[in-house]
């Protein structure tokens, strides 16, 4: 068995990355709503559904308002 060379990339994250939490749950989101039941004929296809859907989420934006002042925050 050959070794086969760069087959995995490090990339290293913060130690607390809050920025994850919402890619996991946009995809956990897509997952639920649209993967389940999506059946496709080949791999173009998924790219080229996938690629409609985000479109469609881009376009249906929600606004999201803090509602917190720093200077009210404990830390």
């Amino acid at each position: 068995m050959v070794a086969r060379q760069n087959r995995f990339e490090f990339v290293f994250t913060p130690k607390h990355p809050s920025w994850l939490n919402m890619v996991e749950i946009f995809f956990s989101k897509m997952a639920r709503s649209v993967l389940r039941s999506l059946r496709v004929q080949s791999k173009d296809e998924l790219v080229e559904r996938l690629y409609k859907i985000i479109k469609e989420i881009n376009e249906s934006s929600v606004i999201f308002r803090w509602k917190y002042r720093l200077d009210e925050m404990l830390v």
